[in-house]
């Protein structure tokens, strides 16, 4: 029974890092990639650019929902409260309106794991 007990550690373990490595893995250049695909007809990168429909999301990663300056954001996003983290980004990237109910945001969603890990790996580049 300890050999089995001892077994299963090692394997959560296992599984634990398992899960680590894979974050780890997440490629900003191809995150830039998705960006430039599914974001940048809404969104700019960078602060300075051009202003489009959507607020920049230079320095999204640790920045509450609904704090760009000028920017009218919906009821919904203004008042979530959401530090945007990785952990918050990726639920709301794969569907907003499941996250925010209300969001003004016209976007289905992305639900591919590896490009949502990729693109949040990029917006963690954008200062």
């Amino acid at each position: 029974m300890k050999g089995l007990a001892a077994a299963f550690g090692v394997a959560v373990v296992g599984l634990a890092l398992m899960g680590v490595s894979q974050a780890q893995a997440a490629d900003a250049a191809a995150g830039e990639g998705v960006f430039k695909r599914v974001c940048s007809v809404c969104h700019n990168p960078t602060a300075e650019g051009p202003r489009k429909l959507g607020p920049t999301l230079a320095g999204v990663v640790g920045r509450k929902s609904g704090s760009v300056e000028g920017f009218r954001y919906s009821k919904a996003n203004a008042e979530s409260g959401i530090v945007w983290t990785p952990d918050k980004l990726d639920p709301y990237i794969k569907n907003p309106r499941e996250v925010v109910p209300g969001t003004a945001m016209a976007y289905a969603g992305l639900r591919n794991d590896d490009e949502r890990a990729n693109l949040i790996a990029y917006l963690a580049t954008l200062k």
